[in-house]
């Protein structure tokens, strides 16, 4: 163990027991229940805080500084995927003449999911292959960037491929870098940074990710839990291709299971209206229950699913065709009887022409047989899509549960047991965006997408994953319910400036002697695995963005259990023009720092007229200022107007795609427990 490592391990320990020992005090200490309305939600925020730098020390725990792995083997085939939909030429051409001098062989593919003319043009000329969706896509769920993806999947044969977005420009050396950890016959996937070169050193928007893309992808990666991130990532076709065909048998086979299950249950039911002495019906049931045990037991044992299925409803087609020429005999039978008792004769034209509507009735409403419950068993099964008609593929390898594709899928693979590892090494040069409005609609999708993912597949009870794993995956999609508790956060030292109403019992020396070593520590720790790189930028936006935090949770929420659309934008391709400050994108930030600043000042006058005390107050209005300095990058960013080259150095083309990405540029984790002050 190095040194760094065991400093980090010391200051994690000493957050933890600080923490808790704070937090469980407020609990049962100093909660002021006779301000409950306020004083819980400061505690559940401050609890929440706590498990977040907890996440946080657990993640640093096993930091991970890889080695230079062992040189590439020769011989070994790659393709460069470059991902695209609506990208100017020109910048997809600047990564594409990139790729194509990567220095270790390969094939390079831009992947046009714009199907454009002039783009496979421009590719071609250049003697770079140009590929777009098959035919079998017309009509079907297109999932995006992951669509594109997995249609590439099976129109090529690389053994390895490298993911790069349109922006991302790829050093020669990449390959050469990253192909020697797959030596390990069970590593999937190997991800580098995403750097962005158009952001200015004050970094105005947050794009560069400075503590994600080092400690904590270093530390995940100790876990073997370092994320796939959308681009720049080296990944082993074996592995994507048996997640493909593991998702789609244990897909098909929980179909398969329930339907058969929901059959059972339905037979059961009928099989209680029939008469005793119909014999022929019950022993239909009978034999359609025997079948219905006899396929569970043969796709338990493993038997190929479209074989038992299709038995199946063989079977169950045989038993109804029976069943239907039954009541076929018993109605002729019984219109032969109707006629003859009201005199009609033996004409079948004159039957339903010339009946008593009294009679018809009484034959309307007849139990003739458990026909239906045959046909919905028929129908349960056929739903079942072994072929998967509604989708263009039928293996799908990158995840398609949500808007983002990079995080569900890593998790997968690392639940059948791959492994994955974060080489902490720029070797690809991306952009950025440029404005406000772009950053947030970026910020949004990503938070959105994990949102889906934590719904969907929460990885705290996937099968495959070890408790570490979990708990990494888990500690991203827990971040960003920060929203939530920065609300808190805001009112608290509001509502004590304004009203006097304290949220603790009393701001006493024990308060101040459990909470400022725990923020102090906390922030060490921060300091010690940054190793200088610079961190605070992400400490901001982690509380300054909380509109965005919010929104997430709330739409992916209704999108996963209401089946509501998610309601954004797609990201703007091209630098917007100056239009004057943006403050209407962070309305909700401005009106919280107007609250604060409203609230400081009335919190001096009631100093100055006797109505509060100074050590409550100079607390609330220290914690005010934090605030405020919190918020001061929303003013950077209003004003931003995009990123100026330096003279004499290329311009960077005025375009960011993430429509087709998902870096995590800022991972929550970050901890809130810095704004957690009571």
């Amino acid at each position: 163990m190095n040194l760094r490592l065991l400093v980090v391990r010391v200051i994690v320990v000493l957050t933890a027991l600080l923490g808790v020992n704070y937090v469980a005090w407020r609990w049962l200490v100093s909660v002021n229940w006779d301000a409950w309305w306020i004083a819980v939600p400061l505690v559940v925020a401050e609890t929440y805080s706590l498990v977040d730098s907890l996440l946080f020390g657990l993640t640093m725990w096993r930091l991970r500084d890889r080695d230079t792995p062992p040189p590439p083997e020769p011989g070994l085939t790659v393709d460069v995927f470059i991902a695209t939909y609506n990208e100017p030429i020109d910048l997809v051409m600047r990564t594409a003449r990139a790729a194509q001098a990567i220095t270790y062989p390969h094939r390079t593919y831009v992947l046009d999911d714009g199907n454009r003319p002039e783009m496979r043009r421009a590719a071609e000329a250049e003697g770079i292959e140009w590929l777009t969706r098959s035919a079998d896509w017309a009509g079907m769920p297109r999932h995006a960037k992951a669509g594109n993806l997995n249609n590439a999947l099976l129109a090529t044969e690389g053994e390895f491929f490298l993911i790069l977005d349109a922006d991302q420009v790829p050093l020669p050396d990449i390959l050469d870098k990253t192909l020697g950890y797959f030596a390990d016959e069970k590593m999937a996937m190997v991800q580098t940074p995403q750097w962005f070169e158009n952001v200015p050193d004050h970094d105005p928007l947050g794009s560069q990710a400075p503590l994600f893309y080092g400690p904590i992808q270093q530390g995940k990666d100790g876990w073997n839990a370092a994320f796939f991130c959308g681009s720049n990532a080296v990944i082993r076709r074996e592995a994507m291709m048996q997640l493909g065909v593991s998702r789609y048998v244990g897909e098909v086979e929980l179909g398969v299971h329930r339907a058969l299950r929901t059959a059972r249950a339905v037979l059961r039911q009928a099989r209680r209206s029939v008469a005793r002495d119909d014999v022929v019906v019950r022993e239909a049931l009978d034999s359609i229950a025997r079948e219905v045990t006899e396929a569970r037991r043969a796709i338990s044992g493993g038997a190929a699913l479209y074989d038992v299925t299709y038995r199946f409803q063989q079977r169950v087609a045989d038993v109804r065709r029976q069943l239907v020429a039954a009541d076929l005999q018993t109605l002729q039978s019984d219109l032969a009887a109707i006629a003859e008792l009201e005199g009609i004769g033996a004409d079948p034209d004159l039957v339903f022409a010339d009946v008593d509507e009294g009679v018809l009735q009484q034959l309307a409403h007849r139990d003739w047989s458990p026909l239906g419950a045959v046909e919905t068993v028929q129908a349960l099964v056929e739903a079942v899509d072994v072929d998967r008609s509604g989708e263009a593929q039928a293996i799908m390898p990158l995840a398609t549960i949500s808007v983002t594709e990079d995080m569900a899928t890593c998790m997968r693979l690392h639940g059948l047991g791959w492994r994955s590892a974060y080489h902490d090494e720029v070797l690809a040069h991306g952009l950025a965006p440029e404005d406000l409005q772009t950053m947030l609609t970026q910020r949004l999708r990503w938070a959105q997408g994990t949102m889906q993912v934590m719904f969907r597949e929460n990885p705290l009870v996937q099968r495959g994953l070890t408790i570490a794993q979990r708990l990494m995956y888990f500690a991203t999609m827990w971040s960003y319910l920060a929203g939530f508790a920065a609300l808190v956060y805001i009112a608290a030292p509001v509502v004590y400036l304004t009203l006097g109403i304290l949220p603790v019992s009393a701001l006493s020396t024990e308060f101040f002697i459990r909470l400022v070593p725990f923020l102090v520590v906390n922030q060490l720790l921060f300091w010690v695995v940054a190793d200088g790189r610079p961190t605070w930028r992400g400490q901001q936006y982690s509380l300054a963005l909380f509109p965005v935090w919010i929104a997430s949770v709330t739409t992916a929420f209704g999108n996963v259990f209401r089946g509501r659309s998610l309601d954004f934008a797609v990201t703007p391709k091209t630098r917007r023009e100056p239009q004057g400050p943006a403050w209407h994108l962070v309305r909700p930030q401005l009106w919280a720092m107007a609250l604060l600043v409203v609230a400081a000042v009335a919190g001096v006058v009631r100093v100055a007229t006797g109505q509060a005390n100074v050590p409550g107050t100079a607390f609330n209005l220290v914690w005010v200022a934090f605030d405020l300095l919190i918020f001061s990058v929303i003013i950077q960013a209003a004003r931003y107007r995009g990123f100026a080259p330096v003279a004499g150095v290329d311009d960077v083309p005025e375009v960011a795609d993430d429509d087709h990405t998902s870096p995590r540029t800022t991972d929550r984790t970050t901890d809130r427990t810095t704004e957690g002050a009571s």
